[in-house]
C-alpha cells in the first residue's frame, strides 16, 4: 500500500473505506467488551489457520496487530490463574511428546514420577535442567 504522502494515490476517504471493509471481516479495533474479545480471538484463530503465523505470509502483520489488541484486553480483563511448576512441566512434556524416562537430566523415571505426582518438590537443580532442556525462563517452574 502506498502512503498518502508518497504518491497521493490513497486519499483519507479511500483509506477509511478500505479500513471499514477490513473491520467487517476482522475486528481491528481496541477491545472493550467480552463479545468483542471473543470475536477478535475467533478472527485470530481463523487468520492463524490460513497461515498467518508464518512471518512471510501476507496476513502476518494483521495477525500481529490483532494479537496485540487481544493481549491488551487480556492484560486488563482476563485473570490468568497461576500455574504450578509441575503443571508447566506436564504441559511441556505433552507438547514435546516426552515420557518420564525422556528426562534423565532431572533424575530417574521414579524421581520424575514423584515430581509429577506432587510427592516431591522441584529443586533449583531440576529447574535449571528444565530451563536448559526446554529453552524457557526458570520462572516458568517457580
Amino acid at each position: 500500500m502506498e502512503s498518502m504522502t508518497s504518491h497521493g494515490r490513497y486519499t483519507a476517504d479511500r483509506i477509511a473505506h478500505l479500513y471499514n471493509a477490513l473491520g467487517k471481516a476482522v475486528p481491528v479495533r481496541s477491545i472493550h467488551t467480552r463479545q468483542q474479545y471473543r470475536a477478535a480471538v475467533d478472527s485470530l484463530n481463523q487468520l492463524l489457520d490460513e497461515g498467518g503465523a508464518n512471518e512471510d505470509h501476507p496476513l502476518s502483520p494483521l495477525v500481529d496487530t490483532l494479537g496485540t489488541l487481544i493481549e491488551a484486553y487480556e492484560r486488563d480483563h482476563v485473570a490468568i490463574p497461576p500455574v504450578s511448576g509441575v503443571a508447566a512441566l506436564r504441559f511441556l512434556m505433552e507438547q514435546h511428546g516426552l515420557r518420564q524416562s525422556d528426562l534423565p537430566e532431572i533424575g530417574t523415571q521414579g524421581v520424575v514420577s514423584e515430581l509429577l505426582a506432587g510427592k516431591r518438590e522441584l529443586t533449583s537443580r531440576h529447574i535449571a535442567a528444565l530451563r536448559d532442556r526446554f529453552g524457557v525462563s526458570a520462572d516458568v517452574f517457580l
